[in-house]
């Protein structure tokens, strides 16, 4: 299955609308959004085109193929307008040989490690930095932000299919890749 993996939309219309058009374009299977979903929380200004309820109206017309976890500007009264599950600290994901351990990174992160083995992945987002670190243990993963994006980083999202991690901006360029391409014989 193709998936898209989207963090910290922050109640912003304008970004969530090309969020949309991209997981169309993209032709996925499932968008799992890391949290953060409606409110652009007190440390961060107001998105572009901030608008939580037409955020609430375009993100339920998916609510069969979203799967969410709880980031640290989500709350019940959110979940009170959203149709589809948002409180849940963390979810597992497997493709192929892979076990992700998906999380918005508030809670669980690479200094609060959850119950990870040996090659498994740590996805979250909050940072709002995009990110691929190797570590011994495991790999850590984060698709930036899709609404306020920080340290010089792009608007996007990540894709994942056939154990292949894509990072693209919303146009749909790729950043960046995991695992990176081999050089080719030339």
């Amino acid at each position: 299955m193709k998936w898209m993996i989207a963090s910290d939309i922050h109640g912003s219309e304008f970004y969530c609308k090309q969020l949309l058009e991209a997981y169309e374009r993209e032709k996925a299977g499932r968008l799992l959004l890391l949290g953060d979903i409606l409110y652009h929380g007190p440390r961060n200004d107001l998105p572009t085109g901030y608008a939580p309820k037409k955020v609430i109206e375009m993100l339920n017309v998916h609510r069969a193929d979203i799967i969410c976890v709880r980031g640290n500007c989500d709350s019940e009264v959110d979940q009170m307008v959203l149709e589809f599950p948002i409180l849940a600290d963390y979810c597992i994901v497997t493709e192929g040989e892979l076990l992700i351990y998906a999380t918005h990174g508030h809670l669980y992160n690479e200094q609060n490690l959850p119950p990870l083995q040996k090659g498994d992945i740590l996805l979250h987002g909050h940072t709002h930095i995009p990110c691929c670190t190797e570590h011994d243990s495991y790999i850590y993963m984060n698709p930036g932000s899709v609404s306020i994006p920080k340290e010089d980083s792009w608007y996007g999202y990540m894709i994942l299919e056939k154990e292949i991690f894509v990072w693209k901006d919303l146009e749909g360029r790729e950043q960046m890749r995991y695992p990176k391409r081999k050089q080719e014989n030339i």
